[in-house]
């Protein structure tokens, strides 16, 4: 493969892993993390029997609290500026 192709491949994969951090985490890496933390241990505690019932009360109440966080984020900023 020729420089100029591998120069173009290079910047066709750093595009998209950029658009896909840019879509994922954007501005606020820390819903990111939170929605990853969220599916996780809901991922883990639907994998024990006796803990399904916890994943049904526990995964809209940590979407309700990172709501929350974020919208008391965005607040706090507002009356910062």
């Amino acid at each position: 493969m020729s420089e100029t192709k591998q120069a173009l491949v290079i910047r066709i994969i750093k595009g998209f892993a950029f658009f896909w951090w840019d879509f994922l985490v954007g501005d606020t890496p820390e819903l990111f993390v939170g929605t990853v933390l969220v599916l996780g241990i809901a991922a883990m505690t639907s994998l024990l029997g006796h803990l399904r019932v916890l994943t049904v009360i526990v995964l809209p109440v940590s979407v309700l609290l990172m709501l929350l966080v974020s919208v008391l984020r965005v607040v706090r900023a507002k009356r910062s500026s």
